[in-house]
């Protein structure tokens, strides 16, 4: 496909700016995958724009702060539009901002985690699943993004004490490689009933474990959305 001919993408990062920076690297691969033998160098990656704002990172604590993550995430998705077909956010817990972002009747369509995640979950017939994100994520209420989920699939959480949110922020701090942080996470993994494990929030997968349940990164999920909508 010629490029002129491809549709744009964009990414919305800041929470944390890691996020996007991982996000943009599995388009990048999910493109190259995709293309197989047409794929010949830079000239066929895809374009994408991406803005990183940092106050949208106080989306960890979104109940206390929704009105300025509000404001920062609808200024950023306007100034994204003018330069993208399609777009993603990338953040976990961000995406609950879905129904606003499209009533701004923006051009660029949102390519939201909940969406291709339901898709994910119907397609593949999956019962019964994981959640791991931060506490707005896995509580499942009103501020949640994967809320709708529960019609599609049995959901089991991380127990109160489980110190998940607190792992997040230490990842967004030090990085995913600590061994303490490979460890603390190895552990909750594996106290999971569940054999399918949702990592859905974006620091989760920077966290490298050896494991025997299966790891669905929904970053990398979208990833391939956004290249697949960029190719049609």
């Amino acid at each position: 496909m010629k490029q002129e001919n491809r549709a744009k993408l964009g990414i919305i990062t800041g929470s944390g700016a890691e996020a996007g920076v991982d996000m943009w690297q599995k388009i990048l691969s999910a493109n190259k995958q995709m293309m197989q033998e047409a794929f010949q160098g830079d000239l066929d990656a895809p374009t994408v724009s991406i803005i990183s704002e940092p106050q949208l990172g106080l989306s960890m604590e979104l109940e206390k702060n929704d009105a300025i993550v509000w404001e920062k995430l609808a200024r950023v998705a306007q100034q994204l539009d003018s330069q993208v077909d399609y777009y993603a956010i990338a953040c976990n817990t961000l995406n609950y901002y879905q129904p606003q972002l499209e009533a701004l009747g923006l051009n660029a369509t949102l390519v939201s985690f909940g969406d291709v995640l339901k898709k994910k979950i119907v397609t593949e017939g999956l019962t019964k699943v994981a959640l791991l994100g931060s506490d707005s994520v896995t509580n499942l209420g009103i501020w949640s993004p994967y809320r709708v989920l529960k019609e599609v699939v049995e959901i089991e959480v991380p127990k109160a004490d489980s110190g998940l949110h607190q792992l997040i922020y230490d990842v967004k701090t030090y990085g995913g490689e600590r061994v303490d942080i490979v460890q603390r996470f190895t552990k909750l993994v594996d106290e999971l009933e569940a054999d399918v494990v949702l990592l859905a929030c974006t620091e989760l997968p920077l966290i490298q474990i050896q494991t025997h349940k299966q790891l669905i990164d929904v970053t990398e999920l979208v990833a391939e959305e956004l290249v697949t909508l960029s190719l049609i």
